[in-house]
């Protein structure tokens, strides 16, 4: 199985941003997972940003990432808003790359199911 799922919030509505990547990882346990990072959430992918973050009683937001990247998740980080936010690849925690429409309609046209 396959799996995307999108997230549009960082440190505007961090308990958000937390479940999206407790679905993550879930789902990076079942299959190839990939994650769609769009506006305020390109924060999270940022070097440095999303170190100290942290929902009131959820995992901090930078130990769940750093466990989806290591099942072997992928970040994707909306090629749009990063232009618009001035962000290039290098600003990138491992494991996020920048990526526009064309990858995850790639990823659902190859059968990438949408959680969220």
């Amino acid at each position: 199985m396959a799996f995307l799922i999108n997230n549009a919030w960082g440190n505007d509505d961090l308990e958000k941003a937390t479940v999206a990547f407790i679905v993550a990882n879930a789902a990076a346990g079942k299959g190839a997972a990939r994650i769609f990072l769009a506006n305020a959430a390109l924060n999270l992918a940022v070097n440095g940003k999303a170190d100290a973050w942290q929902a009131e009683g959820y995992a901090p937001i930078m130990e769940l990432i750093n466990g989806f990247v290591e099942k072997g998740g992928v970040i994707w980080v909306c090629k749009a808003c990063a232009d618009v936010k001035g962000i290039s690849q290098d600003d990138l925690i491992d494991g996020a790359e920048i990526g526009g429409a064309g990858h995850t309609m790639g990823f659902l046209e190859d059968g990438g199911q949408v959680l969220m």
